[in-house]
């Protein structure tokens, strides 16, 4: 398909869970003109983070559940429009967050949607694609119980029982959920959304809201622009980087990298 495109390109088909960083940090070091990711946010979060504070360019060509990022950047899901896109954009910069020593480019975060990205992550599960995720996210919400966080940022603490806490480099989780609106990749920022919980029958009405932009609306919802942030619980937690579970400690500390990333789109 490159070559079609007048592009000499190498193909690499990964194996394993962190062969992609792999790949694309070996292509970097000989000074290659770009890396197309073709994947999903996980895949694209390993290229991506093998590429952070490098010259070489990031371009994408979405094959996954959500493609938040790819649908952040407007980047077509046909994929020789996204690999004739990519070849003929011009390189931009965008930021990326840090949670612990991992990067993402996207969404990272603790709550629901950490407990919802493992499960959908597992081995066991056989669902794959938007429906699936809808389905084991469905059954987690039916029995998650929230937990308490001392969340600090902008100089105050606070005290909250939340469904989740999001960090948002973009402003969707993906398949068009618009968790954080307004959130832009490249203001140097990162988007905290807090939704504590009123009641189950209360997430679960609401829930359209992300869908439709209007997420402030609802109950218990909070979001405001962070350059750093502590998470504490008294229970070991769960999160997230780019849908991708991570097991983490009782304090989790994440911040943003500003233009840290060459994208083509």
């Amino acid at each position: 398909m490159a070559s079609r495109l007048g592009a000499d390109a190498d193909v690499v088909v990964t194996e394993r869970r962190g062969h992609a960083r792999e790949i694309a940090g070996d292509a970097a070091s000989r000074g290659v003109g770009a890396v197309v990711a073709w994947g999903g946010d996980g895949t694209i979060n390993e290229v991506a983070s093998a590429l952070a504070f490098g010259p070489v360019p990031l371009g994408i060509v979405p094959a996954g559940s959500g493609n938040g990022l790819a649908r952040e950047l407007r980047i077509s899901s046909n994929p020789e429009h996204a690999i004739s896109a990519a070849l003929r954009a011009t390189a931009r910069r965008i930021d990326i967050g840090e949670i612990e020593g991992r990067f993402f480019v996207n969404i990272a975060g603790v709550g629901v949607d950490a407990l919802v990205a493992s499960q959908f992550n597992a081995p066991s599960n056989p669902r794959r694609g938007f429906l699936g995720y809808v389905g084991v996210a469905a059954h987690v919400l039916s029995r998650y119980e929230p937990i308490r966080y001392r969340i600090t940022a902008n100089g105050r603490v606070d005290d909250v029982c939340a469904i989740l806490v999001t960090i948002a480099n973009s402003a969707q989780f993906g398949s068009g959920a618009r968790i954080a609106p307004g959130a832009l990749l490249d203001d140097g920022f990162l988007d905290l959304v807090v939704i504590q919980e009123r009641s189950r029958r209360t997430t679960v009405v609401h829930l359209p809201h992300l869908f439709t932009g209007t997420a402030a609306r609802v109950p218990g919802y909070r979001q405001e622009r962070i350059t750093d942030v502590v998470i504490e619980a008294d229970e070991p937690l769960t999160f997230h980087v780019d849908g991708e579970p991570c097991a983490g400690g009782t304090r989790l500390y994440a911040r943003v990298h500003p233009a840290a990333l060459h994208v083509l789109a």
